[in-house]
């Protein structure tokens, strides 16, 4: 595909930063954030891979249809990138193909690559990263010494873990909508390939079915939570994601869900406590592309322990983690909430917080007899270093919550340094606000 030459207006110390944005979030955030760079002087265009992409970007700033295939995706942006000028790229994510070999090149380019994710303590703040997200985050690689170096004292007031993961309906709408865009005929993206293992019309179904099925499963869940806690056993949580997610697929070490169910249950079997109850809880956005409640069900029956599992298709994380013995999860953030609160956590995969002195660094076994509790001064410290310079406060899904993310997102974007950088090499922590919810 040959790629056409951009016109911008301004002048050449306008052009100095030439953004490219590529997927996004659901929704109008990522057309709310160029706009904002767009009038601070900076260049922005998109590359839209779908009508969804191309539907959701302002009128006005440039945006090429990319029909191509995923195949010639690679050599077509690294034409795009060098024609085009272009400084810095932005992503929602990072492990979709689309995305994967976007930041391969630009990180081997020396282009900027800056990155969006579902916050790291949501629901009232999203992250905000230079390079990668999760497993790829540079904060793999920072000790909890040297975030204590960096932010010195620790003795701010902890903001209570929320227990409510945010904007569901808002999140559901946006993205019925954006698969209800994509699955329209277009030979404009006649190329397109998903990132997701189902066709278009599937996903749409899917978010249609999430959306109908939500109130019926509000009364189940909560029937189901009131029988759970009325009994007064003791339980371990397991916090459930969904069986599309990067985190599970790319950094969790498990193919989907029913292998992590599986090795939960059997383990649970093999050596927890008589008088101990294993409780799944679905992921707040779950779609039952898999089956998980039949799934928990079928291997406990196996297992021989089905009076002592449970299933709940999602709820209020607080009360349930305020019940449970410990937490168990693959990389889940939710079991930042756990930590909050001092409960014991067994984290089986990679991610920012699967580190000695946050999770338990015990085996299945150790773990259902004895759970190892976090150091509470160790994760106040990583707690505070995350809110002091990835998470950004506000949402993508809302509009109030665009509102308050926009203001800081704006600045870090421009900012020379990426946030854990700058705030390693000395930078103040300025803006309370960074302490807030939104």
């Amino acid at each position: 595909m040959t790629v056409r030459q951009l016109h911008y207006g301004g002048t050449a110390a306008d052009k100095a930063r030439v953004f490219l944005f590529l997927q996004g979030p659901h929704g109008s955030f990522f057309g709310q954030l160029a706009r904002k760079l767009d009038k601070a002087g900076c260049t922005v265009a998109r590359i839209a891979l779908n009508r969804g992409d191309n539907v959701f970007w302002p009128s006005g700033l440039p945006c090429l249809d990319y029909a191509g295939g995923i195949e010639e995706w690679a050599e077509f942006l690294k034409e795009y990138m060098q024609s085009q000028g272009v400084t810095d790229i932005v992503l929602y994510g990072d492990a979709r193909p689309y995305h994967k070999a976007a930041r391969s090149l630009a990180l081997a380019g020396g282009i900027t690559v800056h990155c969006f994710e579902e916050g790291y303590l949501r629901p009232y703040w999203a992250t905000y990263e230079r390079g990668g997200v999760n497993g790829h985050s540079d904060l793999m690689d920072i000790s909890i010494d040297r975030m204590q170096s960096a932010i010195g004292k620790t003795d701010v007031p902890q903001r209570a873990a929320p227990p409510l993961w945010g904007a569901i309906w808002h999140h559901a709408f946006y993205g019925f909508l954006y698969h209800f865009l994509v699955a329209l005929p277009s030979r404009r993206f006649a190329g397109y390939s998903p990132h997701r293992d189902r066709t278009i019309p599937a996903e749409l179904m899917l978010y249609a079915r999430r959306m109908t099925v939500m109130p019926l499963h509000g009364v189940l869940r909560r029937w189901r939570t009131a029988r759970l806690l009325r009994r007064g056993d003791g339980y371990f949580l397991v916090l459930l994601q969904l069986s599309h997610d990067a985190s599970l697929k790319v950094h969790g070490g498990f193919a989907n869900n029913r292998a992590f169910i599986t090795r939960c249950i059997t383990e649970f079997a093999n050596h927890a406590p008589a008088h101990a109850r294993l409780v799944f809880k679905a992921h707040p956005f779950e779609d039952y592309r898999e089956p998980v409640g039949r799934i928990v069900r079928e291997v406990a029956l196996q297992r021989g322990v089905v009076d002592r599992v449970d299933f709940l298709p999602g709820g209020k994380l607080g009360p349930l983690l305020d019940g449970a013995k410990a937490a168990i999860t693959v990389n889940s953030t939710a079991a930042q909430q756990a930590l909050w609160r001092n409960l014991p956590v067994l984290a089986l995969g990679r991610s920012v917080f699967a580190r000695e002195g946050l999770v338990a660094q015990q085996d299945f076994g150790a773990f259902f007899r004895a759970p190892a509790a976090p150091d509470a001064a160790r994760y106040a410290v990583f707690r505070q270093f995350l809110l002091e310079t990835s998470q950004l406060p506000g949402g993508f899904y809302t509009r109030k919550g665009r509102a308050v993310l926009l203001r800081r997102a704006v600045e870090a974007v421009l900012r020379d340094t990426d946030p854990y950088q700058r705030r390693l090499n000395g930078a103040g922590f300025a803006d309370e606000t960074l302490r807030s919810n939104n």
